[in-house]
């Protein structure tokens, strides 16, 4: 009986701490990094950033010492959220978008569990696959985007971009359109549309990228060749989709604000959803890790069976 009071005890500390350790991380982010960021507080905030990605790819890389390994992946994470703590507000601040701004919010939290489901492992000594994919995964992604993204690498965003701006100009060009091209700008019909970096699709690519190459089960050959079957339809596919929004808005049928951010957007959503279950196909492997994300909740830690009692369910015993 004692030791079922110290159990629970325990569980309770747990969960305050799950809760309370990214309250505050967001509460510091809110007070000290208002929008807009200054120049100097932006390239601190890469110090959280580039540390926690090193760390969770220390953790993946390491193979014999499992026990280090959920340590550095456990700190990994929680490094990794705090620097998404402190963006909230630069997400928000442009344009008032608050889904942008909430959803940067939640995800400081869903970053602390994966901190708290490496504690689980440590705790109970489990090997859990799919946390080790996770973490690898964000590492080769991250590493990548936030390398250009960020200037580390000099000129390499702005090429991208200039790349990106040539070869959508072309795709318009190829259709008969006559645009005039100015640097990122494309103006079609005295519409100027401007590409930026985010008009790249270096997300999707590096997301598509990190998920297959973290997939330690699938052979070398399977996952390069899922790698090539996403990448390259994507980076056309996003050429298409300028081209489209910059149509629309040179021939005044929709406003840029409906054909970028509604009509592509959700074309774009589609085409990364069959591009998903291709990869399926070809990496089976692939589906397990990232169903196995959506079932960590069935481990039954301390947090798990806090909800399962509010919700009136029975609990678990192995915590």
């Amino acid at each position: 009986m004692k030791m079922n009071s110290e159990r629970k005890q325990n569980d309770h500390i747990t969960v305050f701490f799950f809760f309370l350790i990214p309250t505050i991380m967001l509460i510091i982010g809110y007070v000290f990094n208002p929008y807009p960021a200054s120049l100097l507080f932006q390239q601190i905030s890469y110090i959280p950033l580039f540390l926690g990605l090193i760390l969770l790819g220390i953790g993946f890389f390491i193979k014999k010492n499992l026990a280090m390994g959920r340590k550095i992946k456990m700190f990994g994470w929680g490094v990794f959220a705090f620097f998404w703590a402190l963006q909230p507000m630069q997400l928000y601040g442009p344009s008032d978008d608050l889904f942008n701004g909430v959803v940067c919010g939640i995800g400081v939290y869903f970053l602390t569990y994966m901190g708290y489901q490496e504690w689980l492992s440590l705790k109970r000594n489990e090997a859990v696959s799919c946390l080790n994919w996770i973490a690898g995964g964000t590492f080769l992604a991250g590493i990548i985007y936030f390398t250009i993204d960020t200037g580390i690498i000099p000129e390499l965003k702005n090429w991208l971009i200039e790349v990106v701006a040539v070869q959508s100009n072309a795709m318009l060009q190829l259709f008969g359109l006559q645009t005039h091209q100015d640097g990122p700008s494309i103006v079609f019909k005295n519409a100027p549309v401007t590409i930026i970096f985010a008009c790249t699709a270096i997300q999707s690519m590096v997301l598509f990228v990190g998920m297959n190459a973290a997939v330690h089960k699938a052979t070398i050959k399977k996952r390069f060749l899922a790698i090539a079957v996403t990448v390259i339809p994507v980076y056309l596919l996003n050429l298409l989709r300028n081209a489209g929004v910059i149509f629309l808005v040179g021939e005044q049928i929709t406003s840029f604000e409906l054909a970028h951010n509604v009509i592509f957007k959700l074309l774009s959503l589609v085409a990364l959803i069959i591009l998903l279950f291709i990869n399926f196909k070809i990496v089976p492997e692939l589906s397990d890790e990232l169903f196995g994300i959506t079932n960590l909740w069935k481990r039954k830690g301390p947090l798990e069976n806090l909800f399962s009692s509010l919700l009136g369910k029975k609990n678990d015993a192995h915590s």
